[in-house]
């Protein structure tokens, strides 16, 4: 560690109570944006959100010996694992709310994968591991997640293409011309500007906000997954587990670039100690937890991230008061109420950079790892993921259908990814050889602010 970062460190605990809990505010802040922009897009509880978000950090500190300052907020990749399970509800004759409790089922396995890959990890090594894992499988598969949700964002921005292109202009604006704070906090910069303008122009309902109450809880119990066991549609459950799980493959990746970003920032090797088994595994648990309450999937927030590069404290306990202020604040159904009445259009507008910095995500995956394409088993496994991830999307049928379960689109192209990699010849992905490509797999819209060696 160096001796700047160990100031950092240092200078943490010299601030006092005052200034602590203006890094916590700040902290929170930063993932406000994106933290609320899931639960706006799926039609999850708010509130459930920002409480397990809280609690989710707070477990994960726990389980990685109070050391790594992340903060866990909504997941954006698993937004298309949603969407998919709502429509096959709906082709069931289900709505939507009745539909996500099944998909937080196949988020809640998901998150189990952490600790299958945590177990590999420690058994076999990450070396040998991520063989299976390499960039020209999960590239690809990012790369399909943005675009199978582009056609929602069309749809969302068609309300009102003016405040969209407003939300628009201002994330770009922000997001490269903006200095420290503006910078790491475009998601939300863009949500507040254009939410204004539209509610300026009487274009927001706000009749919800004022029947809301200021205090209740933050769940409902026919919102969670538990729920879904009262009359179980077992179809469904076996075919969301099967679309989801897959995209933790790329969620995975996300972790481990997240953790190599922090570790580079702080100047302390948090794969090593507490050591990546450990961090997957509080991330894989607060993703578990939070789906069963009918929360969003949790993932390491590169937005905290430029925070503590911003501002030099690298105290993980600044992060848990953030994370105590995302709790208290889940307490408050009001809010939670004027988040809902967001305009379509300021949804639609966010989302259409959000999905398409997904899919230009996986293709700094594969470059920034020189993924060789003279290689022709690499086209071959690109070419296969990306024709039949969004092929099978945007059918007729939107899934493919085994008879005893259905297939999404993502998990079918994973799927054949995995398999083919796995028996094709040729293959020369070794992690850790490559820092900067190790990194690549952020799915954030700043990932400029990431400090690099």
């Amino acid at each position: 560690m160096s001796t700047e970062n160990l100031q950092g460190i240092y200078d943490a605990r010299k601030l006092g109570g005052g200034k602590m809990l203006t890094l916590g505010l700040q902290h929170m802040f930063a993932m406000f944006g994106a933290t609320v922009l899931v639960p706006v897009i799926t039609g999850l509880s708010m509130s459930a959100t920002l409480l397990f978000a809280g609690i989710g950090t707070l477990i994960f500190h726990l389980l990685t010996k109070l050391k790594v300052p992340a903060f866990l907020g909504s997941s954006f990749a698993f937004l298309g694992g949603y969407a998919t399970v709502v429509q096959m509800g709906a082709d069931q004759g289900l709505d939507a709310a009745t539909s996500l409790p099944y998909a937080c089922i196949g988020v809640f396995c998901a998150g189990l994968m952490y600790f299958v890959l945590a177990g590999l990890f420690a058994a076999f090594g990450a070396k040998k591991v991520m063989r299976f894992f390499p960039p020209i499988v999960t590239g690809p598969i990012i790369i399909a997640i943005g675009l199978s949700l582009s056609g929602s964002a069309i749809n969302n921005c068609g309300q009102n293409w003016w405040i969209a292109l407003l939300a628009i202009a201002i994330i770009i604006v922000c997001n490269i011309w903006g200095k420290k704070m503006i910078k790491i906090i475009p998601i939300l910069l863009g949500v507040l500007g254009s939410y204004a303008v539209a509610a300026c122009f009487g274009l927001c309902d706000f009749s919800a906000v004022k029947e809301a109450a200021w205090i209740g809880l933050p769940f409902k119990m026919e919102n969670t997954a538990f729920h879904v066991f009262k009359d179980p549609n077992w179809g469904l459950v076996v075919t969301a587990i099967i679309a989801i799980i897959p995209i933790s493959l790329a969620t995975m990746m996300e972790h481990i670039g997240d953790m190599c970003a922090i570790s580079s920032t702080t100047g302390i090797n948090y794969l090593e100690d507490p050591g990546l088994h450990r961090t997957l595994m509080g991330d894989g648990l607060a993703t578990a937890l939070a789906s069963l309450f009918g929360a969003p999937a949790n993932t390491t927030y590169g937005e905290n991230t430029g925070v503590l590069n911003l501002t030099k404290v690298y105290d993980p306990r600044v992060i848990r008061i953030a994370a105590c202020f995302a709790i208290v604040l889940s307490f408050c159904p009001k809010f939670s109420a004027i988040i809902a009445c967001m305009p379509a259009a300021t949804i639609g507008g966010v989302s259409l950079v959000l999905y398409g910095m997904i899919s230009a995500v996986g293709i700094r995956n594969i470059v920034e790892n020189q993924v060789d394409f003279k290689a022709a088993r690499n086209v071959i496994v690109m070419a296969l993921i990306l024709v039949l991830a969004i092929g099978i999307s945007y059918s007729q049928a939107g899934c493919l259908d085994l008879g005893f379960t259905k297939l999404s689109g993502l998990a079918v192209a994973a799927l054949v990814g995995i398999v083919l990699n796995a028996i094709l010849p040729g293959k020369d992905y070794e992690f850790g050889a490559n820092e900067q490509g190790d990194m690549a797999v952020n799915f954030e819209i700043n990932p400029s602010l990431r400090k690099k060696k």
